[in-house]
């Protein structure tokens, strides 16, 4: 049985249904927590936000087509049928385990500090040459994106690609009692929510919690260039992958087409094959490896993973490359770290021409966070960075590591107007330009601005 009732919504949350008696066995299929998405058939799920409770839009939810809604409090007037619980997203992620478990498809788990969503698309790329997947979308990767990614799966599909992103100690335990992974591919461990995790040591015990949720015909593919993953066993069989000739999967002869392509080889157990990544960026080369260990877990041939990966397309805001007649773009805005942020830097210095970055503060990263910035200045400085330019209270400390470096052209400001106002100044016909912070410092409108220059 892979179909939703909202009776057995009631019976596997244990809800109670209110509506109407003929509603009972309406089938349910895929859910959503925002009444603009809702399709025909779906679930709505109110939830309450800061700024906004899904419980006031459920009457628009029906009139799009919802069969139900799954709501903690008695929906007034309501024209359709709902499960009521005591918490929407405790009973959101009971039912999105539920209904993992009645789907016996391979399903691969992809969590890391860094490169988690290219790591998945790659992934849900390469097994997309020879299955029909369900990948996350966007980045619904939390303990509310995860379940509603999970109840849209549906009996067309034959493998699920998983992103499973966590900030506290705990979190990945509740993602993959859902999940259940049979592979999971683990990017690396670096400086992210250190906050929260405290240290590289416990970043790493966060993410392997992980494991713990396999069975022991469960594959860890790992990044063995990662010093901690290196070592590290997860106690199911681990691949491990990079640019190291020492794992199971490698990579040699890099090369990139300026920012169009980036080829290499691929040499694992089933020989060597020469590939293509249609995007911009050395550092999807691992994504490349992980997407490619994944399926030859999965028993696909190397023409399989070859053309799988030629089909890889780049999420917006995550390395997006614009000509905009006065310049190239690299708008990879969408979050930020320092393991991140030099692997952008990496890919930055590989091209020709005048290379500036734009950079911002890097979030969540505790007591650590000023001497991180400070790295990063240095490191662009080393990477032949010609001007630097940023924006945040803790950029400033990017500012002073590039100074001290021997980094000449740098700028600092306060506020991302003041930042845009300085553009049409700071920007020379030919530059390759770099935007990149950590999400909530806005650097999307510094891009879009430097798209109209």
């Amino acid at each position: 049985m892979k179909y939703l009732t909202p009776e057995i919504i009631a019976e596997v949350t244990g809800g109670e249904y209110v509506g109407n008696d003929s509603s009972r066995e309406t089938h349910v299929a895929g859910a959503v927590r925002d009444n603009r998405d809702v399709r025909p058939g779906n679930l709505f799920v109110c939830i309450r936000g800061e700024r906004a409770d899904g419980h006031s839009f459920a009457n628009s939810a029906y009139g799009a087509g919802a069969a139900c809604c799954l709501a903690e409090r008695h929906i007034p007037d309501a024209i359709g049928p709902y499960v009521l619980v005591g918490s929407t997203l405790s009973a959101l992620k009971t039912l999105g385990t539920h209904y993992r478990m009645q789907f016996s498809i391979p399903v691969v788990g992809v969590t890391g500090s860094v490169g988690k969503t290219s790591a998945k698309e790659m992934a849900a790329a390469v097994l997309g040459a020879k299955y029909k997947v369900l990948k996350t979308p966007e980045n619904l990767n939390n303990e509310i994106g995860v379940p509603l990614t999970l109840l849209s799966l549906d009996e067309s599909h034959e493998a699920a690609v998983i992103e499973m992103g966590i900030s506290e100690f705990g979190e990945m335990s509740r993602l993959a009692a859902m999940v259940r992974p049979d592979i999971c591919i683990m990017t690396n461990i670096g400086y992210s929510h250190l906050k929260e995790l405290g240290d590289l040591d416990g970043v790493l015990r966060a993410k392997s919690e992980v494991f713990a949720y396999m069975t022991s015909e469960g594959v860890a593919v790992m990044n063995g260039d990662d010093d901690l993953l290196r070592g590290y066993d997860p106690k199911v069989r681990k691949v491990t992958y990079g640019l190291g000739q020492n794992n199971d999967f490698h990579a040699e002869n890099v090369r990139t087409e300026g920012t169009d392509a980036v080829i290499c080889d691929i040499v694992s157990g089933i020989g060597r094959f020469s590939i293509t990544i249609p995007a911009y960026g050395r550092h999807l080369v691992s994504a490349a490896l992980s997407g490619a260990a994944a399926g030859y877990t999965l028993g696909m041939t190397a023409d399989e993973i070859i053309r799988g990966i030629r089909d890889y397309t780049p999420v917006d805001g995550r390395a997006n490359v614009t000509d905009t007649g006065f310049i190239t773009l690299i708008d990879d805005s969408y979050n930020a770290n320092p393991n991140s942020v030099r692997a952008a830097l990496e890919s930055l210095a590989a091209l020709p021409g005048r290379h500036v970055a734009i950079l911002g503060d890097m979030l969540n990263l505790g007591e650590q966070s000023d001497a991180l910035h400070y790295g990063i200045g240095a490191f662009a400085a080393e990477s032949g960075v010609a001007s630097l330019i940023c924006c945040g209270d803790s950029a400033a400390f990017i500012c002073d590591g590039y100074a001290s470096t021997g980094g000449k052209a740098h700028k600092h400001f306060l506020s991302n107007n003041e930042l845009i106002a300085h553009l049409p100044s700071a920007l020379q016909k030919g530059d390759y330009v770099l935007v990149k912070a950590s999400n909530s410092m806005r650097f999307a409108e510094i891009a879009d601005n430097i798209r109209q220059l």
